[in-house]
């Protein structure tokens, strides 16, 4: 990106699972540049009748574009998240306009947890915590932290893992969203 030509980002998203639920939580800050544009943005959606949660981080537009081309393989596949995924990583590896977005999703259902990358990799990660955006960093020490230290629930464990980011990162804030999965 350069200064002449910034573009806006929409960070941080935590994705958490724990004792049978899945949280993803999203902080609202968009930036532009050094700017923040909007402090309310939701990144973080439900789709599939509410049985699938995306949280999206990037380049707002290119995030935006891949949540949209994820929840029709979500619809095409009738709801198998990893069979979407897979599709649309195939996608993105091969379409010319594809391989420009920048920004990554998080996506959970009942029993999977994926993070989509922007080089067009899946990750379902070990631990069954997952962090994306500028903030993700923070977020994701801060969960594991309260993972090995807590009995906090994943919700819980999620809010607390984006506000201590917010605290850290200045492209993440505290107008936090969350979305659970039982």
């Amino acid at each position: 990106m350069s200064e002449s030509n910034p573009v806006f980002h929409a960070t941080t998203i935590l994705a958490v699972r724990r004792n049978g639920q899945t949280a993803v939580a999203g902080d609202g800050q968009v930036t532009l540049g050094a700017t923040v544009m909007k402090a309310g943005a939701r990144k973080v959606r439900r789709i599939y009748d509410g049985k699938v949660i995306c949280g999206f981080a990037g380049a707002a537009a290119d995030a935006f574009a891949l949540f949209d081309r994820l929840e029709a393989r979500v619809q095409e596949y009738h709801g198998n998240l990893v069979r979407a995924a897979v599709e649309l990583t195939k996608d993105w590896r091969t379409d010319k306009y594809l391989r420009r977005l920048e920004a990554m999703l998080v996506a959970a259902d009942a029993e999977h947890l994926l993070l989509l990358s922007g080089t067009g990799e899946i990750i379902e990660p070990d631990d069954d915590l997952v962090a994306i955006g500028s903030g993700g960093p923070y977020a994701l020490a801060a969960a594991r932290a309260l993972v090995a230290h807590t009995q906090m629930s994943a919700e819980e464990i999620a809010r607390e893992g984006l506000r201590i980011a917010a605290g850290l990162c200045i492209y993440t804030n505290d107008q936090i969203v969350v979305e659970t999965l039982p």
